[in-house]
């Protein structure tokens, strides 16, 4: 297969798709290896670039997708009577912002970051698609844990996390902060195996749930920080 076809085909691959396709998949459809597809695609993308087309190639991650061109979103809403998106609040961005720089992690941890119950944010983030469960954490009462989604890179223009800019010096607090909760969530770990029967059987065990675990781990990071390290649960996002 030339070169060229091989950019036809990869060109109509993604437009037919209309979401983000894997570069493994487009090799094997292909039959051809990474590194021409990887090469291709950013052949693509630059010419799309340069000859500031209406649409744009974009790297997300391990796939590649077609997308319109920003600059061209005015007339794009305009000519599908589209609305505009709804902007995030900044609780929203506070709960995206720890989420994408601390991921996987629970929304326990958030919480006390922020010093409020982030419910309703995380869920909106999830309805938005901007994160996504992965899995739980292995400590009783398996609190879910989160990720941002590729959803999140191609809102804010990143082909990886990797271009996520570096965080500022954390301060001493944030820093015992973060500590406080790794010792909590080793001490549940450590509680809960002390506390499985001899036998193996846990089925006679009643489950914790995820609220008895945020709040056990919560109350052992507030004792370990003492009075200046309290945290605030009393109060919400403040969103409806």
């Amino acid at each position: 297969m030339e070169l060229k076809e091989v950019e036809s085909a990869i060109e109509g691959i993604l437009f037919a798709a209309g979401e983000p396709v894997g570069v493994e998949r487009i090799c094997m459809t292909l039959e051809v290896d990474r590194e021409t597809v990887d090469a291709v695609c950013q052949r693509l993308a630059d010419q799309y670039s340069y000859e500031r087309r209406g649409i744009r190639l974009v790297r997300l991650d391990s796939c590649y997708q077609l997308c319109s061109a920003p600059e061209y979103a005015d007339y794009i809403r305009k000519a599908f009577e589209s609305r505009k998106p709804a902007r995030l609040s900044q609780p929203a961005l506070e709960v995206l912002s720890i989420i994408a720089y601390y991921q996987p992690t629970t929304k326990a941890y958030v919480d006390q970051v922020r010093g409020v119950d982030s419910s309703y944010t995380v869920g909106l983030l999830v309805e938005r698609e901007l994160i996504e469960e992965c899995g739980r954490m292995a400590v009783p009462g398996r609190p879910i844990l989160y990720r941002t989604t590729q959803n999140f890179l191609r809102s804010f223009g990143l082909s990886s996390l990797e271009e996520l800019p570096d965080l500022p010096s954390s301060s001493a607090e944030d820093e015992q902060l973060t500590l406080d909760m790794q010792e909590s969530i080793a001490r549940l770990q450590q509680e809960a195996a002390q506390q499985q029967p001899e036998t193996g059987d846990a089925d006679n065990e009643a489950p914790i749930t995820d609220e008895e675990l945020e709040a056990a781990a919560m109350e052992l990071a507030q004792q370990e920080a003492g009075e200046g390290g309290a945290v605030n649960v009393d109060g919400g996002d403040g969103e409806e």
